[in-house]
């Protein structure tokens, strides 16, 4: 018996340093702006190779020159709530904790890529606006 008390202690004790991840802000998608800079080359890219990097646009138009522009615009809104409990315990005394909280984000990404009349891309521009 005297051999199980230290390790109930040492029990005790670690589980009330438990602690639960954080609240996650952003989530991975096609549309960022690291795939943008990976995928996106000035004079290399086709527009065979944007559809299968970020899919479909979302409008498609042409500039006074006569280039064709595709625009894709993406917004990803998060919320998150998480809590966490405590307790310590030593022998018959005890004490708890609790803590809860919530978190909420959006972000907007805009891409517009103009490609010349090979279809390859000659312009792109990209956004990110987090609100």
């Amino acid at each position: 018996m005297r051999k199980l008390l230290p390790l109930a202690f040492t029990v005790a004790l670690l589980s009330g340093c438990a602690t639960t991840p954080g609240p996650v802000d952003q989530r991975n998608s096609i549309l960022t702006q690291g795939n943008v800079q990976m995928n996106l080359k000035l004079g290399v890219t086709t527009k065979n190779d944007v559809l299968n990097s970020f899919g479909s646009p979302n409008i498609t138009t042409r500039d006074a020159s006569g280039e064709e522009v595709w625009s894709y615009q993406r917004q990803a809104s998060v919320e998150q709530s998480s809590s966490s409990s405590n307790y310590w315990s030593i022998f018959l005394t005890g004490e708890s904790r609790s803590a809860a909280g919530l978190s909420s984000s959006s972000r907007m990404m805009t891409l517009i890529i103009t490609f010349n009349k090979n279809d390859v891309v000659s312009d792109f521009r990209s956004r990110t606006s987090d609100f």
